[in-house]
């Protein structure tokens, strides 16, 4: 974006981002890091379950459909909520990075409304990285993957131990997921942005 600032620049020795051999296959849906994750979890009665699939290099796709309790204004999708749909796809990116991070900056374009009811189709990629910080993008479309741009945003995620959960969640939430038998689970908790 023309209007980004300066904090969501990279900076000149950043190299381009390298997808992990590891990672999951192009158009392999990625599924939910936590099941009480607002934005992916199956177990948010309200949340967002948005789904996100792996693309080429380091990006990746996902979708969202705006349902009424996602509605700030009447019949439209809250800011907050479409701000929440694309903190989680960017967040989404680190695991094609096999990385843990979290969200150091966030600014997004409200460009159009997004009603109730709507799909939202989101697109992210990772730009850059320099060191610690991961610089990526997003946009966010309705009426299809190709229609118009509804919402989009830069951020900045910092790489982060897995101490940062640990010493940082509430014990009950991270002594239930560190208990987890199913390892997958487990592991994946704690690898994109909470």
């Amino acid at each position: 974006m023309s209007g980004t600032s300066s904090a969501l620049r990279p900076p000149a020795d950043a190299v381009a981002p390298v997808r992990h051999p590891d990672a999951p296959a192009p158009g392999e849906l990625l599924g939910a890091h936590y099941g009480q994750c607002f934005g992916c979890g199956g177990d948010q009665p309200h949340g967002l379950h948005l789904e996100a699939r792996a693309g080429e290099g380091v990006r990746i796709t996902a979708e969202f459909t705006v349902k009424p309790a996602h509605q700030g204004a009447p019949g439209l999708a809250h800011g907050g909520v479409l701000a929440s749909a694309l903190d989680e796809t960017l967040g989404s990116l680190n695991w094609l990075l096999r990385t843990i991070a979290v969200t150091g900056r966030l600014e997004t374009d409200f460009v159009r409304p997004v009603p109730v009811g709507t799909v939202l189709y989101l697109e992210a990629e990772v730009t850059a990285v320099a060191g610690r910080k991961i610089y990526s993008s997003a946009t966010g479309r309705i009426g299809g993957p190709d229609g118009p741009v509804a919402v989009r945003a830069d951020a900045l995620f910092l790489e982060v131990k897995v101490e940062h959960f640990i010493d940082n969640g509430r014990p009950e939430e991270i002594r239930a997921a560190m208990d987890d038998p199913d390892q997958v689970r487990r592991a994946r908790a704690f690898e994109v942005n909470p």
